[in-house]
């Protein structure tokens, strides 16, 4: 029998009494791994009743206190990293080394962490009107929530609980119910590290679980990472119960490829953007936007694709693993189905992918179209799988009015030698995060992750404009909260009186 997958609730791990568990498969083999609840309302309501009574000591605690707490937990997640790793290999199918990628990006939070005292102070202005001296200080917000996907299990929740408690709020974290058991051995090492009950918790489900935390009266802030329709009901749904919602959801990241580009650099990048972790993240490259005569690359890519196999997580020749479910699969290979019939030049098909010795895995191998037009439903949904599509225009003014009609904002890139071309590709580019000659622009902690247009849901700045609002009307102390999510790293400004 698999093992089932505990609740977290107020500093114990504890069966859950649920009647229904959801299976947790190994993606390559579909054998069932782990069974995890949807927990019971009676469950949730204890979870989140503990992060609140938790939430009226923990806020008291002095920040240096706070931050010993990070330096031992990184400390701890660096002694057993490649453990964390292994674990998530097993349940994403991830290969290791891209596991590790995964583990230590997290790490890298919990360090930034460590630096709350001065990440969170206050400021002072002496004589902002006559004899009126004005202070802000930053005090933590209360019960915050963590609604995590399957695509990066260690590093999305570490963005998210490490700065959220650091600030002195405390947790709920719901990961994904596909792989749970990684974010499980981070709760327990952040016990091991001296976390105080209820500081934490992790709870499991579906929407029915997710549901009580967006509507709770104590529940007071989401974080959330995943899909466009899941992401705009998460917003909606907290929002409508003043919440405060950030959400991060899909993506259609381009690339521009500029004619006087480094090919073989251009090449390498881009086969590892677009392929890298079986196309699941949502900064990968899934549009490459050729300009002029760097469209005449574009066989060489299709030779360096055809390369590119994928294998088990502890194949060490393998490029990357599985899709994470079936589903998954058959939605791939439905929109690779779709690209042939709506037009588009099939240069490379994986939708017969096998991999020796794992007959039953949700293998697809790189796929790459070209002819892609914008009207293609290859062009405009979010594959999230390793497809590559191609797009050919004469000028770089064509590529960046493409790229900013698309609906997505999460990330872009240009490969060019050109410093002009960047810096007007920078300049006019309306997403949120650009690369130059760098494929996937992610940033580390102390910078903000960004996403615009439908990539991103909630507004990071209208909090500070409420803020000072509200000290004019009402001449009292206003301050500011922070938490580095996921996503973002971003600095939300509110009113708490």
């Amino acid at each position: 029998m698999s093992k089932q997958v505990p609740l977290f609730i107020d500093g114990q791990f504890v069966q859950s009494e649920s009647e229904r568990w959801i299976p947790v498969t190994n993606p390559a083999t579909q054998e069932v791994i782990a069974q995890v609840p949807c927990a019971t309302d009676a469950e949730m309501e204890r979870a989140i009743a503990s992060a609140a009574k938790a939430f009226e000591t923990w806020k008291e605690t002095p920040v240096s206190e706070r931050a010993r707490l990070m330096l031992r937990y990184q400390a701890l997640l660096k002694e057993h990293h490649d453990e964390i790793a292994t674990i998530l290999s097993e349940e994403t199918g991830k290969t290791f080394e891209d596991a590790k990628g995964d583990v230590f990006r997290g790490i890298e939070v919990v360090e930034h962490a460590c630096n709350i005292a001065t990440l969170s102070m206050g400021e002072t202005m002496e004589n902002v009107a006559r004899k009126i001296d004005s202070y802000s200080y930053t005090q933590p917000l209360g019960v915050c929530v963590g609604i995590t996907p399957f695509n990066f299990p260690a590093m999305i929740p570490l963005w998210m609980f490490p700065m959220a408690i650091a600030c002195g709020n405390t947790f709920i974290l719901k990961p994904s119910e596909q792989d749970p058991n990684t974010p499980t051995r981070l709760a327990e090492l952040f016990v091991e590290a001296g976390a105080p009950e209820g500081v934490l918790q992790v709870v499991h489900g579906s929407k029915e679980q997710v549901d009580t935390l967006l509507t709770h009266p104590e529940t007071q802030a989401i974080s959330f990472v995943g899909s466009v329709a899941v992401g705009e009901y998460i917003y909606k749904t907290g929002t409508d119960h003043l919440k405060r919602v950030q959400a991060f959801a899909g993506a259609k990241n381009h690339m521009v490829v500029m004619p006087d580009a480094q090919k073989n650099q251009m090449i390498n990048n881009l086969v590892g953007a677009s392929a890298g972790a079986a196309g699941q993240r949502c900064m990968a490259i899934s549009v490459a936007v050729f300009v002029g005569e760097s469209r005449e690359w574009i066989p060489e890519i299709q030779e360096a694709l055809s390369k590119v196999r994928p294998g088990a997580w502890n194949d060490p020749e393998a490029a990357y693993g599985p899709q994470i479910n079936p589903q998954a699969k058959d939605r791939i290979l439905s929109f690779i189905e779709a690209g042939k019939k709506e037009g588009a030049e099939c240069l490379l098909d994986g939708s017969n992918c096998k991999v020796e010795g794992y007959p039953d895995g949700n293998w697809v191998g790189p796929t790459l179209f070209r002819g892609v037009t914008t009207d293609m439903s290859i062009y405009k949904e979010e594959i999230f799988g390793p497809v590559l599509c191609c797009i050919e225009v004469d000028t770089l003014e064509e590529a960046i009015a493409l790229v900013n009609d698309n609906p997505y904002g999460n990330g872009t890139s240009i490969f060019t030698a050109s410093g002009a071309a960047a810096r007007k590709y920078q300049h006019e580019i309306k997403v949120g995060q650009v690369g130059i000659n760098v494929p996937v622009p992610v940033p580390l902690p102390f910078f903000s992750f960004t996403g615009w247009r439908k990539s991103f849901y909630g507004d990071q700045h209208a909090y500070g404009k409420q803020a000072v609002k509200f000290y004019t009307e009402t001449k009292t102390v206003t301050a500011r909260w922070f938490e580095d999510d996921i996503s973002t790293g971003a600095n939300m400004t509110i009113n708490l009186k």
